[in-house]
């Protein structure tokens, strides 16, 4: 009971001594998440593109994709993207037949190695696109992925 109470009051201090920190602005706000609703709610490339501030993409052979050809399990799918593009400012990475496509941004400081990595969920088998904007211009690169339920094939 003693070790339960311990717990709850170093979690709790924890998260005030966080909030304290940031209001006070000792920590930094940009390192928290930032909601784009526009490009989440999009539906497909052309308008999460769109709602990022672009007009189009551009097919580039210079930002690598790496995923499952085939996902065992489509709750957790790894997901990277690399650019050699110069002057990366954002990778996005996109789930063409999820419900919302855009699954993750990251937004990329100058002088950063222009290399992330997440794992996203995916209903079904789908085309992975990955948005990279760079030099003010939009690029992308897209693989397949297929979803079975265990890892069978198909």
């Amino acid at each position: 009971m003693n070790l339960q109470r311990r717990t709850t009051l170093k979690t709790g201090g924890s998260l005030a001594l966080i909030a304290a920190a940031v209001s006070a602005g000792v920590l930094p706000t940009s390192a928290f998440a930032q909601w784009n609703k526009n490009a989440f709610d999009a539906k497909n490339l052309n308008d999460v593109v769109k709602a990022m501030g672009g007009a189009t993409a551009e097919k580039s052979n210079d930002i690598a994709i790496t995923a499952p050809d085939i996902a065992e399990n489509g709750a957790v799918v790894p997901i990277a993207v690399a650019s050699k593009l110069a002057n990366v400012e954002s990778i996005a990475i996109l789930v063409e037949k999820n419900p919302n496509s855009l699954a993750a941004t990251f937004d990329i400081p100058a002088g950063t190695e222009p290399n992330v990595g997440t794992r996203v969920k995916m209903g079904q088998s789908s085309n992975v696109h990955a948005v990279v904007k760079a030099g003010g211009k939009y690029y992308v690169a897209t693989k397949e992925v297929k979803v079975t339920l265990g890892g069978c094939g198909g």
